[in-house]
Order: C-alpha cells, then structure tokens, then sequence
C-alpha cells in the first residue's frame, strides 16, 4: 500500500498517451508486469530515449510494480531496432527478474492487444483489459515515473519528441505546461511558413495549427509538417465531408478489414461493414457501428489500407461514439482464434512512412541533456483518464516546485497536478491553472 499512495501522491499516470492513473493499476494482482517500448508511431522516439538514459529507473519500475501486484514475471518490449535501448535495458535487468523481449519493427506493435499477444501468447477477452489475462502493461516512461515516486518526486517534467519540418528533430525534457510553440524553438525551429501538429504522431494523433497548446503529462511529441502536406490535408478535411466522401465512394474492397491488426488477431473487427453505416442509417445503424466496438483507432485503415484514401478510421470512431451513448456491452464472439495471415501483414515501419511521405523527415531525435525552461506554464486541470481535476490553489498564490495545484475530486479517478517549478499563479480558470516564474 506504501508504493500505491507514493504513486498517487507523485501524480503518476500512463506516459505514452492513454493517461490512466497508475495507482490504480497497482492496486491489481497480476500475473506479468509488461514494460511498453515498442513505440510505433513513426517519427517519435521519446521512449527509446528514456530506456536509453534512464533504464535503471525503468527496470526498477517494473520490479516495484511485480512486487505490488504479486506478479513473478518482468518483460521490457523494445524493438529489435532500438539498439541503444535494448542494450541499456539489458545491461540494467542483468541479476534481475526483469528480462527484454524484442519486438518487430511494424505498426502498432505498441496496441496493448497486441503486445500482450506478442509478449505472453494470451488474447485479450473481446471488450477486456490486459489484466483479464493476468499481465499490467505500462509505458517505459511510467514506470520510471514509479520509480521516482518512491523518492518523493511527483510528475512535473516530460520526455517529448520534436519531429518532422523542424531545423533539429531532437527527444527533450521540458517542464509540463510549456507550449508546443517553446519547444519547436528549442527544436530550432519550424522549416516550413504554416506549421501545423500532429500532437502524439500522425496515425493516433490529433492535429491542431495551436502551437500555443501545453504539454501535458500524456504528451508523447509532436510531428511538425506544413499545411500544405498530403496527410495534414486529409487529416483537416471536415468530419462532413469525410462522411460523404466515403458514401460515395466505399466499393466495399475489405482491404481495411484485411489490413485490421485487430481483425487479424481474431477480433470482430470490420472497418468496410461499419462504412456501410454511412449510406444505410435509416435501418441497422446498431449493427453496422457493432463492427467498430473493438477498434483501437490505429489508424492503418485510412491511412495505410484504403485504396481510395477514405476514412474508415473515422467512422468507426463515429461508431464507437455512438455505442458509448448507448451504453454498448460486447455480446458477440468471445472465442477468438488468430488469422493465419497475420504475420504476413505486419504493416513495416519503413512502409508507413512511405505512404504517409515523411520518411524524408526520418531522424533518431536523440535526447538533449538538460531541461528546457519557461517562464509560464499553462496547467490544464485535465491530464490523465477520469474527470477534471480541481484547483486547489488561487491567483496570487505563491507555489513551490513540486506543489500540488490541483487533485481530483474525492472518490473520482483522475491524478495530482503539481507544479513544475517556484512561482506564482496568475490565473485559475475552469479548465487549467497559469503559474508564472518567479
């Protein structure tokens, strides 16, 4: 119980983008305690760079998480190609229970369904949670944050990536808060005049022209492009126009639902039934959007598969949207059995960057010492899985490093948002707290 409540007080949660409060992931039993490295988005390289400099405290995160959860087996997955990282997370897990499974260079070999396949042989139940087959994955980065936490050192700084049409794509430390326009300057800056982000990479990311926005404690980096590139365009177009353009144009190929990682684990997954959604929702609405309730918005269907560049991707999000609001349970098959193609359309890093036309942008963004400093970070009171969490400071307060600003509600799920440095708050508004350097 000591090891959760550090957690909890360090504000802890999961580090490659899903956010969920680490705590509480602790409080489970498990069987395995899987490390998440593989890092599929292409370009981004924030966790190669912390295994590569921190795996102590990554090895050490994983052996405080199989004590807390009873679990007997510690697997890092790296993949074979991060050789600077497999080889500092092998050296670290020598006289350690604690050993480093390499993965395949495809996307997304990071899909917890995945990734627990690949690492234990077990299929998630449809609809489940690693924990349904005895295993806990966590971001490397997280449990390096666990580490820390048993110091006493809450979560104020981010490991992030800068990548794409920037002067020196570079992996950084920077203070939660700062905003994506500070560290493209420390990147050197934009190459391109209308610089737009794809915030977390261009397949499961969102994309935003906001260079003012903060990084967050789930910020995995930001891919910068120009407006004018071809995946910006289609990642800009109107939800609308997306809808009909696949109305009008989806001859219904399968080639989505052939190139699905989830469907070719076994999982009834079906991106081309769910299009038809968009042409027949006077009548079977339900059943149509069923076919995305498994979807992990990997993106691969609009923007690897579809020959036509349609957007099945979206309208199974539409879908899954949709089945929340009606407060959807899985009811179809549970017995899952995976395709026999499966390894045959692993979907190569190399590849996907081909048809996203960044691979001119290729780059191993290696981790620059030190940290990147601001004189104003912007808090939003939001940063991890569960509601808002609540100021528990004003405007005028003065504020430690390492305070805590805001916590969540009593009984809610959510994570403590502490400063990352001495300051004073200049604002609290309804959905973030403005901390000015002293």
């Amino acid at each position: 119980m000591q090891l959760i409540d550090q957690v909890r007080q360090a504000g802890v949660v999961g580090a490659g983008g899903g956010g969920f409060p680490a705590h509480v992931k602790l409080g489970s039993k498990a069987e395995i305690i899987i490390a998440n490295g593989a890092e599929c988005e292409p370009l981004l390289h924030k966790d190669a760079a912390v295994m590569e400099h921190y795996a102590k405290d990554v090895v050490r995160g994983v052996q405080l998480s199989m004590e807390a959860t009873g679990a007997k087996e510690g697997v890092i997955g790296i993949k074979a190609k991060k050789k600077g990282a497999v080889a500092a997370c092998q050296e670290a897990c020598k006289g350690t229970n604690v050993r480093v499974e390499l993965l395949g260079d495809f996307y997304p070999a990071g899909d917890e369904y995945d990734l627990v396949y690949n690492v234990t042989g077990k299929l998630i139940p449809p609809g489940g949670l690693p924990i349904h087959v005895g295993a806990v994955v966590n971001n490397v980065e997280t449990l390096a944050n666990i580490s820390h936490a048993t110091s006493g050192k809450p979560v104020t700084h981010k490991t992030i990536t800068i990548a794409g049409a920037v002067a020196e794509p570079v992996s950084l430390t920077v203070p939660i808060g700062i905003s994506y326009r500070e560290c493209i300057a420390a990147a050197g800056g934009a190459t391109c005049d209308d610089p737009v982000l794809a915030i977390g990479g261009l397949m499961m990311g969102e994309t935003s022209d906001d260079l003012d926005r903060p990084v967050v404690k789930t910020s995995t980096g930001a891919i910068i492009l120009p407006r004018n590139h071809h995946m910006i365009e289609r990642k800009l177009k109107p939800a609308k126009a997306q809808a009909a353009i696949g109305k009008s144009a989806c001859d219904q190929c399968r080639y989505c639902t052939e190139m699905c990682p989830r469907f070719l684990l076994g999982y009834q997954v079906e991106p081309h039934q769910v299009m038809r959604s968009l042409a027949f929702t006077g009548t079977g609405a339900d059943r149509w959007n069923e076919w995305a309730a498994l979807c992990c918005s990997c993106g691969l269907c609009t923007l690897y598969a579809c020959p036509e560049e349609l957007y099945p991707k979206e309208a199974c999000d539409d879908s899954k949207a949709y089945l929340r609001k009606q407060n959807f349970k899985w009811t179809g098959k549970m017995d899952i059995k995976v395709h026999p193609m499966r390894e045959g359309r692993h979907v190569p890093i190399k590849s996907l960057m081909k048809k996203l036309h960044v691979e001119m942008y290729d780059s191993q963004a290696p981790l620059r010492a030190g940290v990147v400093e601001t004189d104003r970070v912007v808090l939003p009171l939001k940063q991890s899985a569960g509601a808002p969490t609540v100021a528990i400071v004003k405007a005028g307060d003065s504020v430690k490093a390492g305070q805590p600003v805001s916590e969540p509600a009593p009984n809610a799920l959510g994570a403590i948002i502490h400063s990352p440095y001495a300051g004073k708050v200049t604002a609290v508004g309804p959905a973030s707290i403005t901390i000015s350097r002293k």
